[in-house]
C-alpha cells in the first residue's frame, strides 16, 4: 500500500489518501472502511446524451465522486472491493443523493474521510504501508487425490487452487491405472506451484501431507525439473519444507504453523507470532486455566485487574456495524496496551484467526492467575440476597 498523505485533526477526524498496490491491500481497505465514512475516488459512469436529431446515445465517462458509504462487498479470491453509497458532492453527471457503486482497483488512488480515526485503523495503515510485511510463504497441503495450494500472508490465507483427482485402488497384479492417476495428480500440483508461487518473493514453500506423500511428490517434482531443465524449481530447491499434516485440507495449515520447523523458518513473520501465541494460550488453558481467559466479559475483567500479558483479538470485531461494540473492543485494546500487554490483532482470513474466532474472537494469556465469578454466579448471589 502506498500512502500519499494523511491529514488527521486534533479531534481525530480527517482524511487519508492511499493507493492499493497488492491484492492483500484490498483486504486492508475493506477493514478500514466503515458505514457512514466518506470515500472519494474516480469511477466510470454511463451518461446519456441527446443529439440535435433526437437520437440518444450513452457514453462512458470517467468522473470523480464522493459518496457516503452505506454498504460494501469484498471478494476474497478476486481481491475485488465494491462500495455502495449516496453521492454527497455536486457533480455534472451525478446528482447529490443519487446512489452509485465504486469499484476500487489496485493502483488507483482514493481518499477515505472519517469523522474519527481510531488507533486500530491508523495502525493498520502503518502496517499495510510497511514493505517488510508482505507475503512470503506458500503452502501445499495434500492427501491422495486432493491438494490445496495456498498463499499465506501476514493477514490472509488465500486458496489459489484446489486440485481433486480420482485415484483408483491398487489391484493385485496391475497398478497401471493407479500409477497413471497419481502421476496426473502430481503433474497438476507441479503446474499449480509454477503458476501461483513467485519465488522472487516467497521464502518458504511448505509441503504437508499424511504419510510419505509429500516426499514422493517432492521427488517427482525435482525429477521433472531436471528432465525439463526447470531452473526456477531447481534453483529454489532449498525453499521447500516438508512437514507432516493430518490431512490435505486447508485446515491442516493450523497445525503446520505450530510445527517447530516452521516456527524456526518463519520466526520473524507475524503469522508465526500469531500461531505461537495461540498455541501458548491453548497450553495455558490446559495447564493453568486461571491464566487463560476468552470471551469479552472475562477478558474485560482481566484487563480491569491489570492481569493481561498477551491479548489476542480478531480484526472482524473491529468491523462491527454497531459503533458501541466496535468502541468497546478498541477500549479493551487501548487499556491492555496502557498496562504494557502485548496486543496481537489476528486476521479473520488467516488460519490462526479462524481458530481464534471459534473462541469468540478475543482471548488473553494472563501474567498471574485470576479467579473471577461468572456473570451467572453473580446473578444467583443477587437472587439469594433478594430472597433473604
Amino acid at each position: 500500500m502506498k500512502l500519499i498523505y494523511k491529514r488527521i485533526e486534533k479531534d481525530s477526524s480527517g482524511s487519508v489518501r492511499l493507493v492499493p498496490e497488492h491484492p492483500e491491500d484490498m483486504w486492508h481497505v475493506y477493514n478500514l472502511i466503515q458505514k457512514s465514512d466518506q470515500l472519494e475516488a474516480s469511477t466510470v459512469r454511463g451518461v446519456k446524451s441527446e443529439s440535435s436529431t433526437g437520437s440518444v446515445s450513452t457514453d462512458r465517462v470517467r468522473i470523480k465522486l464522493t459518496i457516503s458509504i452505506e454498504d460494501m462487498f469484498f471478494d476474497v479470491q478476486a481481491g475485488a472491493l465494491r462500495i455502495n453509497g449516496r453521492n454527497i458532492a455536486e457533480n455534472k453527471f451525478v446528482g447529490v443523493g443519487q446512489y452509485h457503486t465504486l469499484d476500487l482497483e489496485m493502483n488507483q488512488a482514493f481518499t477515505l474521510i472519517k469523522p474519527e480515526w481510531d488507533f486500530i485503523s491508523l495502525q493498520r495503515i502503518d502496517n499495510a504501508c510497511d514493505i517488510t510485511r508482505q507475503a512470503d510463504v506458500a503452502a501445499v497441503t495434500m492427501q491422495e487425490g486432493l491438494a490445496v495450494i495456498c498463499l499465506v500472508t501476514q493477514y490472509m490465507t488465500v486458496v489459489r487452487q484446489r486440485i481433486e483427482i480420482p485415484i483408483p485402488r491398487k489391484r493385485r497384479g496391475s497398478t497401471t491405472n493407479y500409477e497413471k492417476a497419481v502421476e496426473r495428480f502430481y503433474e497438476q500440483i507441479y503446474r499449480s506451484i509454477k503458476q501461483h508461487v513467485d519465488f522472487d518473493i516467497i521464502k518458504v514453500v511448505i509441503l504437508g501431507s499424511p504419510g510419505f506423500l509429500r516426499d514422493q511428490f517432492f521427488d517427482y517434482m525435482m525429477a521433472q525439473a531436471v528432465k525439463s531443465d526447470d531452473k526456477v524449481i531447481m534453483g529454489n530447491k532449498a525453499k521447500f519444507l516438508r512437514v507432516h499434516t493430518s490431512s490435505g485440507h486447508k485446515g491442516a495449515l493450523e497445525e503446520v504453523m505450530r510445527d517447530p520447523q516452521i516456527k524456526a523458518r518463519l520466526v520473524d513473520t507475524k503469522s508465526a507470532q500469531d500461531a505461537k501465541a495461540l498455541d501458548s494460550f491453548y497450553q495455558m488453558l490446559n495447564n493453568d486455566p486461571d491464566r487463560a481467559f476468552y470471551g469479552y466479559s472475562d477478558v474485560r475483567k482481566a484487563a480491569d485487574n491489570g492481569a493481561i500479558g498477551t491479548l489476542m483479538v480478531t480484526d472482524e470485531l473491529f468491523r462491527a456495524a454497531d459503533i458501541p461494540t466496535r468502541r468497546k473492543y478498541i477500549s479493551l485494546v487501548e487499556d491492555s496496551k496502557a498496562a504494557n500487554a502485548d496486543v496481537l490483532v489476528f486476521s479473520s482470513l488467516h488460519v490462526s484467526g479462524e481458530q481464534l474466532s471459534q473462541l469468540t474472537g478475543v482471548a488473553a494469556i494472563l501474567n498471574f492467575p485470576l479467579i473471577i465469578e461468572s456473570d451467572t454466579e453473580e446473578e444467583d448471589e443477587e437472587e439469594d440476597d433478594g430472597e433473604k
